[in-house]
């Protein structure tokens, strides 16, 4: 594990939380010398100041996650896409089952699904499926899948050519969409390893797309 990516993941998560604190702890002091009316303003403020901090640093997790992962190789975090130095031996000797599982983020209202529960694939050849996502809301919406791999150890050779989860998808209210997902099985995975199971969790990023769009 990286020490630095941990203290920085530490101390934003410790900042908050004193942020969070000391407001709290500086509008009590702060409202036993007001009269009733300015100390509820007063305390409707603050509290709206920490709804906004903590709404802020819950979208900032999305991003701060999948550095973390991506450094210390955490939560089976598979890598960026794959482009093959040279071709792959096809081990026709053997057979790996592959499970797809989809999960949605606690704000996310998506219906979000794999077209298969499982495949049966060789090591070595590119196999093809989809992942269907449908936003069952009235407003267009930003979503960011976010992959893992178990075992956690068989991450590296999970290898995605095409994935969903390289991009953000947009969807206005009621759209659909079937998304492509391309990978291969490294030939070199251990072959104590006969099950990989590839999840992914929705996250709902609108409001920091939005922000983000707004800031440039």
């Amino acid at each position: 594990m990286d020490d630095s990516v941990t203290r920085a993941l530490s101390h934003l998560f410790y900042a908050a939380c004193f942020t969070c604190s000391s407001t709290l702890s500086e509008g009590r002091s702060e409202i036993g010398r007001m009269t009733m009316k300015e100390a509820t303003t007063f305390a409707t403020a603050k509290l709206l100041a920490v709804a906004v901090a903590m709404f802020a640093f819950g979208f900032a997790l999305v991003p701060l996650y999948e550095i973390y992962c991506q450094v210390t190789g955490a939560n089976g975090k598979t890598g960026d896409q794959y482009q093959a130095t040279e071709q792959l031996v096809i081990d026709e000797s053997r057979e790996v089952t592959v499970q797809f599982l989809a999960n949605n983020n606690a704000n996310m209202p998506w219906q979000f699904r794999p077209s298969v529960r499982t495949m049966k694939v060789v090591p070595g050849k590119m196999y093809e499926t989809t992942f269907f996502a449908g936003n069952i809301t009235r407003d267009s919406m930003v979503g960011q899948a976010v992959p893992s791999v178990a075992p956690f150890h068989a991450a590296e050779y999970f290898h995605k050519t095409e994935c969903f989860c390289f991009e953000q998808q947009e969807l206005a209210g009621g759209d659909q969409i079937d998304m492509p997902l391309r990978f291969i099985i490294d030939p070199q995975l251990p072959e104590t390893v006969k099950t990989l199971t590839l999840s992914y969790t929705l996250f709902d990023v609108t409001e920091a797309v939005r922000a983000s769009v707004a800031a440039e």
